[in-house]
């Protein structure tokens, strides 16, 4: 077991102007589901410096440092699963660790599930460099640095610390009164006071950015009040610059949190993607190190995978080949399938699997190893029973192309009880008056054959779904701004707004049964989707102060804005092309968001801002620049298997 010893300094501010804090006590401990373990205790001498003397050797889950300024005043540093030489400890620092362990803070110590929380140690590299308690290179480069607004998020809220550890004159009660919790419960301590923070985000938002004001040692900071205080790391790096991420579309999670990325087109071109990517849990390309995958994945038939990416129960991956641009050369013939194991090789024939299937979006494996598919191109619901794509079965059992019930099946939700709910879209765009009725219907597997038990007509141009832990499945309606709740018999259907919500394209059901919405925006070459947005509904067990339904992101929904820098391509080129008018969204057209287990909001740019660059062939089919991760924004749900 490597062991090392860890000395470091506690300080107010980063490298410019900071002042060494003397006599404070620092205690190294080690998180565990219950109460933190103490490893180490010093105190810190006149240049703030301190060193422990016992090794520290390499644990399971993380150490965190925490340093006690004063009474209520406590900064914090997350050490990793392994201690790396010195550290810093400062403002900066404790508000990635209050964003990153949100999900985990609690009384203002960190306790959890090693694998969650060696996840959030992950993100919080990503917003802080723990030895020299400055930002993180990935912070300070493209696609973050000024593309965005939450490097200067991050330096506001650390000013916000600072005025109570500088002890500036009612900055202390300022902050546990604007910090404090829904029900009304002031912080115990600064980390908690931060962790509240981004729990929610929404709430005091302007007394919070007044605050931020007083007094500022981290800058350059904000310039405008944000929508709501969260942060968001952008990830765009595939793992190679000659499969650049073209339209991301779904994700899911494998057993040791890698996302596999389902991609739409080659950026820039039309065409489609013939790879999908998969990033490590902080965002990073996949990089083949002890039997993981590589990213980019291609071959096995991989070509345009639009909706459809999942995770089986034996670790296999299974996407669903849509296919973009030109049908003579680039749609598959007759729609297929990939199946891709574990490590990244492609398990599937060179043309994927067929099955009956046609143009798939949603692909969805249940507990039993059984593989749904909506086969969008010939409109039916395709089986794939233990992932055996030669003993496929459907619905119509015929392979009518007539619409039996409805048209374009595109979201697919398993219930507990292993029944599948399915949207069907009417089409993929809107105005909704140019399509088919939107369906949802319910399918259950009987005696090796689908059968239909529920249909209702709701919404329109209905897509992503997700079901929550009583069963009620939740559906996104694009062509009316609304998110509908049907109940577990099918019975009873509820529509509901607000929030941001826009064009909704998918949702995802956090472990407090809260439902979070992926906002495609407006259609139309006319439109320009520059408010981009991520929403958040009250679910079924809402929190105090709301109804189910009700919008808990504000008006604005959680939203990414410029600092004022271009958005950037991996490869340095402009989001539109050398030449092309520049991009200041760096949070654009979403088809989906999914949940981690430390509670990171991924949220995919699928399509750029202007509707029209993206759908006019002329200009091409670029799709949008790779992931927003918000940090530490949602309850974790249940791991599936």
């Amino acid at each position: 077991m490597e062991t090392q010893r860890l000395e470091g300094t506690v300080q107010s501010g980063a490298e410019r102007g900071a002042e060494p804090l003397a006599g404070v006590r620092v205690t190294l401990y080690e998180a565990t589901s219950n109460e933190p373990r103490v490893v180490c205790v010093a105190d810190t001498g006149a240049d703030g410096g301190f060193s422990f003397h016992e090794p520290v050797p390499t644990t399971d889950s993380i150490y965190c440092a925490t340093a006690q300024v004063s009474e209520g005043v406590t900064l914090a540093t997350i050490v990793g699963p392994q201690v790396h030489g010195a550290i810093t400890i400062n403002e900066l620092t404790t508000v990635a660790a209050g964003f990153s362990m949100a999900q985990f803070i609690r009384d203002g110590r960190i306790a959890g599930n090693a694998f969650g929380l060696r996840i959030a140690a992950g993100m919080c590299d990503n917003l802080v460099s723990a030895r020299t308690g400055g930002p993180s290179e990935v912070m300070l480069a493209s696609p973050n640095a000024d593309e965005t607004s939450s490097l200067r998020s991050m330096r506001a809220l650390s000013n916000l610390l600072a005025g109570c550890v500088r002890q500036l004159p009612g900055a202390m009660g300022a902050l546990r009164h604007l910090a404090a919790s829904p029900e009304g419960q002031p912080p115990v301590d600064t980390l908690q006071a931060v962790a509240n923070i981004a729990l929610s985000p929404a709430g005091n938002v302007a007394g919070i950015y007044r605050q931020t004001k007083a007094l500022e040692i981290y800058f350059p900071s904000l310039e405008r009040q944000p929508d709501a205080w969260t942060l968001a790391v952008k990830v765009n790096d595939s793992g190679d610059d000659d499969y650049l991420f073209g339209g991301p579309a779904n994700i899911a999670f494998d057993r040791n949190g890698y996302a596999w990325v389902a991609n739409n087109v080659v950026q820039g071109t039309p065409g489609s993607a013939k790879c999908i990517m998969v990033l490590q849990p902080n965002g990073k390309p996949a990089d083949g190190r002890n039997g993981t995958p590589r990213s980019p994945v291609s071959g096995g038939g991989i070509l345009g995978v639009g909706f459809g990416v999942t995770i089986a129960p034996d670790g296999n991956v299974w996407v669903g080949n849509f296919g973009w641009g030109d049908p003579d050369t680039d749609y598959p013939v007759g729609g297929t399938v990939s199946r891709i194991d574990p490590a990244g090789r492609p398990t599937s024939p060179p043309e994927g699997f067929g099955g009956g299937t046609d143009r798939v979006q949603a692909t969805v494996a249940d507990r039993e190893g059984n593989i749904w598919l909506a086969s969008f191109g010939n409109n039916r619901v395709v089986v794939f029973p233990r992932g055996e794509p030669d003993r496929a079965f459907g619905y119509p059992a015929d392979g009518s192309t007539e619409p039996a019930p409805g048209i374009g099946p595109f979201g697919v939700a398993i219930a507990d009880d292993g029944s599948a709910w399915v949207s069907y879209s009417g089409g993929l765009g809107w105005p909704a008056k140019d399509q088919a009725p939107a369906l949802v219907c319910r399918y259950r597997i009987e005696n090796g054959a689908l059968e239909l038990t529920h249909t209702l007509q709701l919404g329109a141009v209905t897509k992503g779904m997700g079901i929550d832990s009583q069963g009620n499945a939740w559906v996104a309606s694009g062509g009316d701004d609304t998110v509908y709740r049907v109940s577990p018999d099918g019975g009873t259907c509820t529509g509901f707004t607000g929030g941001g919500i826009r064009g909704p394209w998918s949702v995802a059901v956090d472990g407090d049964d809260n439902v979070w919405v992926a906002n495609f925006g407006p259609m139309g070459p006319a439109h320009d989707y520059t408010t981009a947005a991520l929403s958040k509904l009250a679910g079924i067990h809402p929190p105090p102060g709301f109804e189910t339904g009700d919008p808990i992101s504000p008006d604005t929904g959680y939203t990414l804005h410029t600092a004022g820098s271009p958005v950037l391509l991996h490869n340095g080129d402009p989001l539109n092309g050398r030449g092309g008018e520049p991009c200041f969204t760096p949070l654009m057209r979403m088809t989906s968001c999914t949940i981690d287990q430390a509670g990171n909001v991924w949220a995919v740019n699928n399509w750029k801002p202007d509707f029209a660059t993206d759908f006019l062939p002329a200009r091409g089919n670029p799709g949008g620049d790779g992931i927003v991760i918000f940090v530490g924004l949602a309850r974790p749900p249940a791991q599936r298997y």
